[in-house]
């Protein structure tokens, strides 16, 4: 059973304001990757925008998130402004992290993320660590740890589940299965294919369904939280989604065929989300103008970051060097 959220055509618009949001950076970022102004990593969110936004709504300010590399959607659906997003992936000391972690480890203890990791499954420990810091210290925050199909089969994944449901800790692991660990498909790499079923085996409550919309995602993720904040136990919940990129820019994603693609393409829920407002609800003004704006706001980040200076020298050398070497 799901919980039924309150709905609006002002919230309508401000989740797809957001969903648009990150789907405009990581297509610039993926521009700017490609000039050669983004170096190292970089892990697009595109086609899974619908699962940040969705959490992020239901999720007070002061719950916890902590996620993988493909961390640049969650950052900006908590709040990160996408000037400091998009000066981080530049590498410049405007970003979160002052240009030093770059696409895979955004920070900002402002909104409670906690970070995204480039270790597969090496952030679930530490999230259930968090969980346990919450309840020692009597809090009723919530802590949200996304990641991977991919890492379901790291020995982290047990340990953080394990102790989750041994402890009760108020956390929901939250799977986002888009189908490919990096470049293998999941018919290569689980012997069964439905997730939550590991919950199972530690007497923890599971959920699982596929991404269809904003809306769904907020009312599966409102009572795992639900769950979490006053009951103080764990949910494993595997989203089912898709990623239209590859792994990563360098990765150019053959493994799928076109038609494939194409077809998957036609269920993506940001676009399915902009239809029901402009052609169902009557709001194609509305959503003209908020989609003007944020390309007012993106092209913004972009030049913010072209600007911005790199870290200097005090920086790097505090950051890099200790004891005897820092003098």
């Amino acid at each position: 059973m799901t919980t039924t959220l309150p709905k609006s055509d002002e919230l309508s618009l401000d989740l797809y304001r957001q969903m648009h949001t990150i789907r405009r950076f990581e297509e610039e970022a993926a521009r700017a990757y490609a000039q050669g102004k983004i170096g190292g990593f970089l892990h697009l969110y595109i086609g899974q925008e619908p699962i940040a936004v969705g959490a992020s709504s239901v999720m007070r300010p002061d719950d916890y998130l902590l996620t993988t590399y493909r961390d640049h959607g969650m950052a900006l659906a908590r709040g990160m402004s996408p000037r400091a997003a998009m000066a981080e992936l530049f590498g410049k000391v405007t970003g979160c992290s002052k240009g030093l972690g770059g696409s895979m480890h955004f920070f900002d203890v402002e909104h409670s993320m906690l970070g995204g990791y480039g270790i597969v499954g090496g952030h679930i420990p530490i999230a259930a660590g968090t969980a346990f810091a919450s309840k020692y210290r009597g809090e009723d925050r919530v802590t949200l740890v996304f990641f991977g199909e991919g890492a379901c089969s790291i020995g982290d994944f047990h340990e953080g589940l394990s102790l989750a449901a041994l402890w009760k800790l108020p956390i929901v692991f939250v799977c986002e299965n888009n189908e490919y660990s990096m470049g293998t498909p999941m018919s290569r790499t689980m012997s069964v294919e439905d997730v939550s079923m590991k919950a199972l085996g530690y007497g923890m409550a599971r959920d699982r369904f596929f991404v269809e919309s904003v809306d769904q995602v907020r009312e599966h993720l409102a009572e795992a939280i639900e769950r979490a904040r006053t009951l103080s136990e764990p949910t494993l919940v595997e989203i089912r989604t898709y990623r239209f990129r590859g792994h990563s820019m360098s990765d150019p994603g053959k493994y799928r065929t076109p038609d494939e693609l194409e077809d998957r393409k036609k269920k993506d829920a940001v676009l399915r989300a902009r239809a029901e407002l402009v052609d169902e609800k009557g709001l194609k003004e509305a959503v003209e103008k908020l989609e003007a704006e944020v390309e007012e706001v993106i092209a913004d980040a972009v030049r913010f970051a072209e600007e911005s200076p790199e870290p200097g020298i005090e920086l790097l050398e505090a950051t890099t060097y200790s004891g005897e070497f820092a003098r």
